[in-house]
């Protein structure tokens, strides 16, 4: 089963960290992410640019409307995600909690995937 982690936290707070801050916390992720890589684990990671480089696709309304900024309503924003492959919420809590030794503080959203083909990609990329 595929699992989303989806990693929230304060952009003030992580905007905030110096360079050798941040490189620090990505030293450590980058253990947990060898060593789910090296047992076949990992799908993409991704480190989402700042909200302020955002847009909103509000869609209900007719033309839909397009905002700058990301306009969700939490106290903290989504700044990257992770796929892994894991056999089932219990592994995926693992991952999680070992990402969140490594990078502490804000939150991790653990969601299972439904992986969706297109009919509209050649059938070899399906």
């Amino acid at each position: 089963m595929l699992y989303a982690i989806l990693c929230y936290h304060s952009e003030a707070i992580v905007g905030g960290w110096s360079k050798d801050e941040d490189d620090a916390v990505m030293e450590k992720l980058e253990v947990v992410h060898q060593r789910l890589a090296t047992e076949g684990r990992l799908g993409p990671v991704a480190r989402l640019l700042p909200t302020s480089a955002a847009t909103t696709l509000r869609k209900d309304s007719e033309p839909p409307l397009v905002l700058d900024g990301p306009f969700a309503e939490t106290k903290e924003q989504l700044l990257g995600f992770y796929i892994v492959d894991c056999d089932d919420l219990d592994q995926a809590l693992a991952v999680a909690q070992e990402l969140g030794r490594a990078n502490p503080g804000g939150a991790y959203e653990l969601r299972p995937i439904g992986v969706f083909y297109p009919s509209s990609l050649p059938q070899e990329a399906r």
